[in-house]
């Protein structure tokens, strides 16, 4: 058979396979959260989400030939047309409880923190922002999706869902920290060649496992109730143990356990004692209640003690990010632990769990101290965590990493960057290096990708993009730049490198998974149609078959 024809036949076949899984869902998801249980959850009884009304905002109406500033385009969000018609079901919740300052919120915690508009360069032509090369919203929607829920749309960070995949980007020469890579075309989900989409590459230099720095890493783990639920400590015990095995034996590890209180379990112990620190991880416990500051607080005096000046320094959270102990929100929390950060301690924070968790306290904890948020969900991912990207997961190569891009008038008329809404930066603040920005590991790549509208005719440079950040070791400010004209953009979606279309493709069902503006013209069958075509240019991997998976299983939801 021709590979057309098994391509086919396998399609037809996982189409049939998630149709009889529909079958068995028993209640059709609708505009209701879900019924269903899904093992090992607890039943419990999932009340009606009342409808989410946004705050005001004004958003630049898109794609109308002709317009003007003078004829109306800012509009508030109240008289735009409505969101993508995708019935989105509520997520899993149970009865609130208490949350910072006395808040009251559901069980998965999220924060909307809007959608971005298009900028008239006439009005403003930079775009400023921190770089950010967390996963953990990704993730998490293939979590929710695994159990038959759609995902909550407040959980959707879109360039958190583009960074999760390789770009393809070369690495830089010996001699250079950083490159960055421009492309751009026409995009099937833009309207006409006047719109097109920009990707915005940076891509650091790697570093061979035998050459990565000595670590001193401190395990700061949630062994609280909450974590009893659905094996996640199990889970977390499994991920440390993947990451143990990779350690050298001039590495070391300490362990600091929270419950309703904080403690040591181990003292700073070199890698070399294997034994001794599995004992330590394999026999944690859930218990007690949930204080995040005190855990985080003697976790931090823990890696002072343990600190390496040669070396790396990085304490590690593992929790469902449910505080509610002590100060329970990520400000409160930080501020009781925010000058331990400052003696060169990087903080990651690595989520577990579902049916109560916290998304905001986990990612604002790990923007704040200097270091990255991600989800585990699967071994698999532990594994593509702790073992194949170990090095990049440790070893920073850029602090205080930051992007501005300078668009040119005469060529583009207006502009929407796609996602890192919580990122931005002042455009006057680019070079004020007291500014807090994004941490960059080993070998990691950053991508942003900008909507952009051209000037009728227009030819020349589309826009100058500068980054700028801080190296670990000398603490030396560097900056470089590079520059993108039209002649660079290719002709045709289909004619761009299949790594571009992958961002957009990814970036688009992220849109309407978080039922933005700008994507209610495209439909869950149009990513799945894209994907399955772009796949077949990219290497063979398990990510991109995933993700053609994930996009059939949210279209079933919203069609079943």
């Amino acid at each position: 058979m021709s590979r057309k024809t098994i391509y086919t036949l396998t399609t037809l076949l996982t189409t049939l396979t998630l149709a009889t899984l529909a079958c068995g869902l028993g209640t059709r998801i609708e505009n209701q959260a879900p019924t269903q249980k899904y093992e090992p959850l607890p039943e419990v009884e999932y009340p009606v989400e009342e409808e989410y009304v946004s705050p005001k905002e004004e958003y630049v109406s898109p794609k109308t030939e002709g317009d003007d500033a003078s004829a109306g385009v800012v509009r508030e969000a109240e008289e735009l047309s409505e969101a993508p018609a995708v019935s989105m079901p509520s997520p899993t919740s149970m009865p609130p409880i208490t949350q910072p300052n006395d808040e009251s919120y559901p069980d998965m915690f999220f924060e909307n923190y809007g959608i971005n508009p298009f900028i008239d360069t006439e009005d403003d032509h930079y775009s400023t922002f921190a770089l950010d090369v967390d996963t953990g919203s990704y993730s998490l929607a293939r979590s929710y999706l695994n159990r038959g829920v759609i995902t909550d749309k407040d959980a959707i960070r879109v360039e958190e869902f583009v960074n999760y995949f390789k770009q393809g980007y070369s690495y830089p020469s010996e001699r250079e920290t950083f490159t960055i890579h421009l492309d751009g075309g026409p995009a099937p989900f833009t309207e006409n060649n006047r719109y097109q989409m920009l990707r915005v590459g940076v891509q650091g230099y790697a570093v061979d496992p035998e050459d990565r720095k000595d670590v001193s890493l401190t395990f700061v783990i949630d062994v609280s109730g909450s974590m009893n639920m659905e094996n996640r400590l199990e889970l977390v015990k499994r991920a440390l143990e993947l990451l143990v095995e990779q350690l050298g034996p001039r590495d070391q590890v300490s362990i600091v356990v929270y419950g309703s209180t904080a403690h040591t379990i181990l003292e700073p112990t070199r890698g070399s004692e294997y034994g001794t620190i599995m004992e330590a991880i394999r026999a944690l416990q859930p218990e007690g209640s949930t204080n995040a500051e005190a855990g985080l607080r003697v976790g931090y005096e823990q890696a002072l003690r343990a600190f390496n000046p040669h070396g790396i320094n990085r304490v590690i959270l593992c929790s469902d990010g449910v505080a509610n102990v002590g100060n329970t929100g990520a400000e409160s929390i930080w501020e009781q632990i925010s000058a331990y950060a400052s003696e060169g301690i990087t903080l990651t924070t690595i989520g577990f769990g579902m049916g109560n968790y916290n998304d905001v306290l986990m990612e604002q904890l790990a923007d704040n101290g200097d270091g990255f948020y991600a989800y585990v969900d699967t071994l698999k991912e532990a594994e593509n965590l702790f073992v194949e990207n170990l090095t990049s997961t440790l070893q920073a190569i850029a602090m205080d990493a930051k992007i501005q891009v300078e668009f040119n008038p005469e060529v583009v008329a207006r502009y929407r960057l796609v996602g890192f809404e919580n990122r931005a930066i002042a455009d006057e603040s680019f070079r004020d290096d007291r500014v807090d920005a994004g941490e960059i590991g080993a070998g990691h790549s950053v991508t942003a990708l900008y909507e952009i509208k051209l000037q009728e005719g227009a030819q020349g440079r589309i826009a100058s993009v500068f980054l700028r950040w801080e190296n670990p070791d000398t603490h030396r400010v560097e900056e470089i730049n590079q520059n993108i004209t039209v002649d660079n953009l290719a002709d045709s979606f289909h004619k761009a490198s299949p790594y571009f279309q992958w961002a957009v493709i990814v970036a688009e069902f992220a849109e309407i998974l978080r039922e933005s503006y700008w994507a209610q013209d495209s439909s869950l069958a149009d990513i799945l149609e894209e994907a399955q075509w772009v796949s077949w240019y990219l290497d063979e991997n398990s990510d991109t078959h995933e993700f053609i998976e994930m996009v059939r299983q949210a279209q079933m939801l919203v069609e079943y």
